[in-house]
């Protein structure tokens, strides 16, 4: 079937459009041009960029700039891209060059398009609505992308927010259930001195937390927004009226307490607030894989390695080996944090390289950041379902292995001194008879004095001060 064609310009030349699209020359030379990840703009971001355009479009109005007919028609236009209607529409990849005109312009000629046709024109008839003069008007590049990546990055870290509750909830909730349960710590995977498995989990409960609060107070980092400042921080080709009025217009409309940045300049030419967000996410990313790989040791096994707990059984774990079991949800979240830091790196080293007035390199720092936030929010939902709610301790392994140790001589350095308890441990490892049993046989202490310091879940809590009675 033939595919009709319309006629299109730009300052390149002409090409020809399909008939049908919403987009423009513009967008289509952007997809020639930058074929490069295969993904096209997040949605998310692509919903933002509509809001702009329609806060824009009513500032306009209001200030006397743009025809009523004309505004009404965009801001219908920019709903129903809000809602999703055009999704296919937007074409140009997630990575492209020019800072992310190619974005702009796929936004302003879907909304032109679309809103000729509510003026019953007939699409890439712009006389009617021009994607430069109408759509982007009082507007550049450089205040709509940086905006609109802030606004994206508040959207996508509400649901990471609550992801990570839910998992804070079942970690404190699994720190109640195993309070009871006395294990061997370890210290650089060597036996250390007794704990309480319930309090590994209320480490990690206050370590998520800990993340959840950096989260938090980064997002007023995105509240501060360059609308306004067009090309450099000059607000040229703007009026007084939407100079003043186009933040609290953007704010009233995605319900954020969004400000105009005190200096237009900084705010269009640096990106370390983006820098900050993805170290925090680096951050939290790192705490968790940190966390898994302590749930894949305590849990290795099941047999021949520790042991003490075990994870819900996810898939078959090899496919020559009858009845193995890997930690595998353990295992995608790391896989998960190493991405996470791969972007790091690309972001921290995008926003280093802008240079002068602008940063060229905000579509790679916002294809990253923007994975960052969502591979981490689905990594921590599979984390909290399919693996935490899921964990039963073993506690007859942990007991066997709590009394194997001699890690509990450490309690008796101030009652026998270091050198004597060293002595001890190494006679025990060595002929395998109990630090307990070898303390009363050569009568360093009471059988009920020993009862009392070697009892494990005393070990396990903090203690005040007390008159110690030290063997000489």
């Amino acid at each position: 079937m033939k595919e009709y064609m319309r006629l299109e310009s730009d300052s390149i030349g002409t090409m020809e459009v399909p008939e049908d699209a919403y987009y423009g020359v513009q967008a289509l030379r952007a997809k020639e041009n930058f074929p490069i990840t295969g993904t096209r703009l997040h949605p998310v971001f692509i919903k933002n960029l509509a809001k702009i355009k329609r806060a824009a479009a009513i500032t306009n109005r209001k200030a006397g700039m743009l025809k009523p007919e004309i505004a009404n028609a965009i801001e219908s236009a920019c709903n129903e891209v809000v809602c999703g209607m055009f999704d296919k529409e937007f074409i140009v990849d997630g990575i492209q060059g020019g800072a992310g005109t190619s974005a702009n312009m796929n936004m302003n000629e879907v909304i032109a398009n679309r809103a000729i046709e509510m003026l019953c024109g007939r699409k890439g008839d712009y006389t009617i609505v021009h994607p430069n003069d109408h759509v982007n008007m009082a507007q550049s590049t450089n205040d709509v992308i940086p905006t609109a990546g802030k606004l994206t990055v508040l959207d996508l870290l509400k649901p990471l927010d609550k992801s990570l509750s839910l998992l804070t909830d079942a970690l404190y909730d699994k720190a109640a259930a195993f309070d009871h349960i006395v294990k061997i710590g370890r210290t650089q995977l060597e036996d250390a001195v007794p704990m309480r498995l319930g309090q590994t989990f209320h480490s990690y409960a206050t370590m998520i937390s800990r993340d959840r609060d950096r989260l938090t107070k980064v997002r007023t980092e995105m509240y501060p927004v360059n609308m306004g400042a067009t090309a450099i921080g000059t607000a040229i080709n703007t009026s007084p009226f939407y100079l003043d009025n186009i933040v609290p217009t953007l704010g009233k409309i995605t319900g954020y307490p969004l400000t105009q940045a005190d200096d237009l300049f900084d705010a269009t030419e640096n990106l370390d607030g983006f820098v900050r967000v993805s170290s925090c996410l680096k951050a939290c990313a790192v705490n968790l894989s940190k966390m898994c790989n302590d749930l894949r040791i305590l849990a290795s096994g099941p047999k021949a390695g520790f042991g003490e707990i075990t994870l819900p059984a996810m898939q078959n774990g090899s496919s020559i080996m009858p009845g193995k079991i890997n930690p595998v949800i353990p295992e995608v979240v790391s896989q998960v944090a190493f991405h996470i830091i791969g972007h790091d790196t690309t972001i921290t080293m995008a926003a280093e390289a802008g240079q002068m007035e602008l940063n060229a390199f905000e579509p790679v720092v916002f294809y990253n950041l923007f994975d960052s936030i969502t591979t981490l929010t689905h990594a921590v939902d599979t984390l909290t379902t399919n693996c935490i709610l899921g964990i039963t301790a073993n506690e007859k392994r942990c007991r066997e292995l709590l009394d194997a140790s001699v890690g509990i001589t450490t309690a008796l350095c101030p009652y026998i001194g270091y050198k004597k308890a060293a002595s001890l441990a190494k006679e025990s490892l060595k002929t395998d008879i109990p630090v307990k049993t070898l303390v009363l046989k050569y009568g360093l202490l009471k059988e009920n004095e020993l009862d009392s310091i070697l009892d494990p879940y005393a070990m396990t809590e903090a203690r005040t001060r007390q008159t110690q009675a030290k063997a000489v």
